[in-house]
């Protein structure tokens, strides 16, 4: 619904609900907004090429909404989208914060904040990570059905990083469901000896998994109780990122 007598909120709540609605009826109780006031917006959409008669008494999203979509996804940067969440996170934990984002079956670190301790995390931005031994790649691949994650491995294999990899489709596959019911991943020394760090994924627009983000720590200075303390204000960044980069509150309940 809109706020009475504003009629820059009547235009975008009509030209959003045509995604879902077709006729005048229909958009109007979606909305709000009066049938006449609708309808007189509907006229200007179309006249603008935001929308278009679907041939049956009804309206659609017109060609110009895609040209639009298209400039801004070339100027979109999930990163600098993500950077006050992220930044918010790093402040509040003091730990190294990561946001990585799938491509294919890695991830790619595209932001990290050093945490204020005195030493540094090996990563770097634009480093490749595995999914199967990693809290980024963990808690992506809770997202994925299980025939999408025995594709992924079958392609990339399980290698041992340490002694605490999972190295076999279906102990990762249990685990996996442990991280979906949690709603985030741990890495516990399973990428590298020494190094601990939680996550919890990220949804795009579409509301498909996108990546995740992580804080990370030396095992010597948290144990997992106290990693698993911080996990809740992960997820509520992850979240937080979501909704900057426009996914659908579906997919955050998740």
């Amino acid at each position: 619904m809109v706020r009475e007598g504003s009629s820059i909120d009547k235009a975008l709540a009509v030209l959003e609900a045509i995604a879902e609605h077709h006729r005048v009826t229909d958009i109007a109780a979606a909305t709000g907004v009066s049938k006449s006031t609708v309808h007189r917006i509907l006229q200007s959409l179309v006249d603008w090429g935001f929308a278009r008669p679907d041939g049956a008494g009804g309206y659609e999203p017109g060609p110009r909404i895609l040209t639009l979509a298209g400039k801004v996804m070339s100027r979109f940067d999930p990163a600098r989208q993500a950077d006050a969440a992220l930044r918010a996170l790093h402040e509040s934990t003091g730990y190294t914060t990561h946001f990585g984002i799938r491509g294919g079956d890695e991830a790619v670190y595209v932001a990290k904040l050093e945490g204020r301790r005195p030493y540094q995390m090996p990563s770097r931005v634009g480093m490749s990570l595995r999914l199967h031994s990693t809290a980024i790649g963990k808690a992506i691949l809770a997202q994925l059905s299980d025939t999408e994650v025995r594709a992924i491995c079958s392609r990339t294999g399980l290698p041992a990083l340490t002694p605490a990899t999972r190295t076999t489709v279906d102990a990762l596959l249990a685990h996996l469901a442990d991280v979906r019911a949690q709603g985030h991943a741990l890495d516990d020394e399973e990428n590298e000896p020494g190094v601990r760090c939680v996550g919890a994924a990220v949804f795009d627009h579409t509301g498909a998994v996108l990546g995740a983000i992580s804080i990370s720590t030396l095992a010597m200075d948290m144990d997992r109780t106290a990693l698993e303390q911080l996990a809740p204000s992960v997820v509520a960044t992850a979240r937080d990122v979501s909704l900057a980069l426009g996914a659908p509150q579906v997919a955050l309940t998740r």
